[in-house]
């Protein structure tokens, strides 16, 4: 099955000069949504992972059903303000301007094996500011995956884990 014809492409969106990447149609079509969680768990299964973690919101799509096939627990990284409690946190540039992502402070303990998972790799800084704040956590990354891989923006030269991706666009 070819992910990439389940991804529609739309040009112009959300502003003049950028090609959006809708998952819309991969999570509309159960065979080719079901193939993508497959194809991960084969690439998430040589890393040995304890917990399957998903940014939010889209990595909750893909992260959530995975930690599921793996039978492993799975990790919701919140944008600021939407956990209780003490919350271990990570601020990042992003394009035009700053995020936050935080995590429950007792979710992780040292020496935890981390696997992220997202749906697009662009240039990389939610990424990366997850491999800082698990670092810091005490927890090992040991991979990272992504549905789609935006080549041109060189993302996957910012990540220090081990990075795979099931489809590729150059831009």
């Amino acid at each position: 099955m070819e992910l990439k014809d389940y991804i529609r492409i739309q040009e112009n969106f959300p502003r003049e000069g950028i090609s959006f990447k809708d998952i819309s149609p991969l999570l509309e079509n159960p065979k080719a949504f079901a193939e993508t969680i497959d194809r991960m768990k084969e690439i998430a299964e040589k890393w040995s992972p304890d917990l399957i973690v998903g940014p939010e919101s889209r990595g909750f799509i893909f992260a959530a059903p995975l930690a599921i096939k793996m039978n492993k627990g799975f990790l919701m990284a919140r944008k600021a303000g939407k956990l209780p409690g003490k919350a271990l946190s990570v601020t990042y540039d992003l394009e035009y301007g700053r995020a936050t992502l935080e995590i429950p402070a007792f979710a992780v303990n040292k020496g935890t094996r981390i696997v992220i998972v997202d749906d697009l790799l662009a240039t990389g800084g939610t990424l990366q500011a997850l491999e800082k704040l698990f670092a810091e956590a005490g927890a090992e990354v040991v991979g990272i995956i992504t549905a789609i891989e935006l080549t041109s923006l060189k993302g996957r030269d910012n990540l220090k884990a081990p990075y795979e991706t099931l489809i590729s666009f150059p831009r």
